[in-house]
């Protein structure tokens, strides 16, 4: 059966890649995943705020990840996808150059910013985004992917105006940090959990919306666990479907067994290759492009309604 997919110019054997976890800080982990049958592996992030924190604090160092990106190459065949998140646009810049002399085969700008100020208008925020794409751009040659977050008021057109940048892959979405407060503690408590199946719904709902409209690659991450997760995805319009929660709680033969599952339900289903899946369910192909618009939401309401009348 017939898997393969491209993604970022990447010729690969399956959309199935694992996104960045602390799984792939150990080397055997990434020999692993490419015995599972992973068709490429998204590295940890590189953090700006640990490059700068003192060393004892520090994770991981900008030489020890450098090193590591080197030892991966050499170490296994599935391409290697450095991710990067910084504060700055020297550290942006910077440690963009540094990856590619390390030889990754492409680089996942991680942009994680929460604006808190009252001041400051979404344009602005939106702006930093595209000068920090361009800027990264022009200054490495290697694939280059944006993973964003869904938090803008017209999230369409700032897809659209980073593909206009000469990317090569979106990545929807990126969940972003949600504190929790501990009582006993009475204390702003670090609370990072793991997506669930239902997570899935957002990065499939705008993927949908945005296939043929852009250019660039799409990957989806969150909430992708089985078989039909990944169907569902490419259906809609992905090139690549992120797996990290469902190898966190599963291990990283899951991998394994969805690619079987995969194989199983096009062979059942009388499909050829996965390709001919493809966007086929976007809203530029489906029976029913409203499907992904306002109206829908109200269809939606109705039939919960029908199902689960109200008691009074």
């Amino acid at each position: 059966m017939d898997l393969t997919t491209s993604y970022l110019g990447l010729a690969l054997r399956s959309p199935l890649v694992p996104s960045a976890s602390p799984l792939s800080e150990k080397l055997e982990n990434i020999r692993h995943m490419e015995q599972a049958g992973a068709a490429a592996v998204v590295f940890y992030s590189l953090f700006e705020e640990e490059i700068d924190a003192v060393a004892p604090e520090c994770r991981v160092g900008p030489t020890a990840y450098l090193d590591h990106i080197a030892q991966a190459r050499r170490s296994v065949r599935i391409p290697i996808i450095a991710s990067l998140n910084c504060t700055t646009l020297g550290g942006w810049l910077s440690y963009a150059l540094r990856i590619t002399e390390a030889g990754a085969d492409a680089l996942e700008l991680n942009i994680y910013k929460i604006p808190t100020r009252t001041d400051v208008a979404g344009s602005t925020i939106e702006d930093i985004y595209i000068d920090t794409v361009r800027s990264v751009r022009a200054a490495t040659k290697i694939p280059l992917a944006v993973k964003l977050s869904p938090y803008f008021s017209s999230f369409a057109n700032v897809a659209a105006s980073l593909g206009a940048l000469n990317i090569d892959g979106l990545v929807l979405f990126n969940r972003f940090y949600q504190p929790d407060i501990d009582l006993e503690k009475m204390d702003v408590a670090p609370n990072l959990t793991l997506s669930t199946p239902a997570d899935m719904r957002l990065p499939l709902h705008w993927i949908g919306i945005l296939y043929g409209k852009i250019r660039a690659s799409l990957a989806a991450t969150s909430g992708i666990y089985q078989a039909n997760d990944v169907i569902k995805l490419v259906m809609a319009g992905a090139d690549v479907t992120m797996l990290c929660s469902a190898l966190m709680r599963h291990g990283i033969t899951h991998i394994q067994r969805i690619e079987m599952e995969l194989a199983a339900w096009l062979q059942e289903h009388g499909h050829k290759s996965l390709r001919e899946l493809r966007g086929t369910m976007s809203q530029q192909n489906c029976p029913d492009p409203s499907a992904f618009e306002r109206d829908q939401y109200v269809r939606g309401l109705s039939s919960y309604t029908s199902l689960f009348p109200m008691r009074r």
